[in-house]
C-alpha cells in the first residue's frame, strides 16, 4: 500500500490540473493579466507553486541541498514566470511524473533528511513531511488563485481534497 503522503501527493497533482484546466477556459489575458494580490499575477502564483515544488523535489532526491535547489530554481523562473497555461500545465506534468518515479521507489518515506534553510535555519524532517508541505503550500495558494479570479470577475473551480476523493473512487 502506498504511503499516505503519496496519495496526497496525488491529489496535489489532480489539484494543480483541476485549476489550470480552468484558467484554460477563461480568456487569455486573465493568465498573465496584472492585479493587486499577493502576487502580481495568477500566472506568477502558478510559477511559484511549480518553483517550490522543483526546489523541493531536489532536496528530497537529494541531487541538492536547499542552497543548490534554490540557485538553480532562480535559474528557472523567468522561463516559467512566461510560460503559458498549456506549456505549464506539461512542466507540472513532467515534474509529477519525476516525483511518483522518487515516491514509488523510495524504500522509506519517514527517511530523515537535514533541510538548512538560509531564511530559518537546519530542519530534520522526513520526506513524507515534505511531500505534505508541497501539497500544503500549492493548496494554499490555489485558494489565493480562486481569490484572484473572484476579483477579476471570474469564478474558480472547486478543488478541495473531498472532491478529489469522490472523483477518483467513480468508475
Amino acid at each position: 500500500m502506498a504511503h499516505p503522503s503519496s496519495k496526497m501527493y496525488d491529489y496535489h497533482v489532480w489539484a494543480n490540473g483541476v485549476i489550470l484546466d480552468r484558467l484554460k477556459e477563461l480568456p487569455k489575458d486573465i493568465y498573465h493579466k496584472d492585479i493587486q494580490s499577493g502576487f502580481s499575477s495568477v500566472s506568477r502564483v502558478m510559477s511559484h507553486i511549480y518553483l517550490t515544488d522543483y526546489t523541493w523535489f531536489e532536496i528530497i532526491s537529494g541531487r541538492r541541498n536547499m542552497n543548490e535547489a534554490m540557485a538553480s530554481t532562480d535559474q528557472l523562473r523567468e522561463l516559467i514566470e512566461t510560460s503559458c497555461i498549456e506549456e505549464m500545465k506539461k512542466n507540472f506534468l513532467d515534474l509529477s511524473e519525476k516525483y511518483k518515479a522518487l515516491l514509488n521507489n523510495q524504500e522509506d518515506s519517514e527517511k530523515v533528511i537535514l533541510v538548512d534553510n538560509p531564511y530559518a535555519g537546519v530542519l530534520e524532517t522526513s520526506i513524507s513531511e515534505t511531500i505534505l508541505h508541497v501539497v500544503t503550500h500549492g493548496s494554499y495558494h490555489r485558494g489565493s488563485i480562486a481569490t484572484m479570479l473572484r476579483q477579476m470577475g471570474h469564478t474558480s473551480v472547486m478543488q478541495d481534497y473531498g472532491l478529489y476523493l469522490y472523483s477518483n473512487n467513480q468508475s
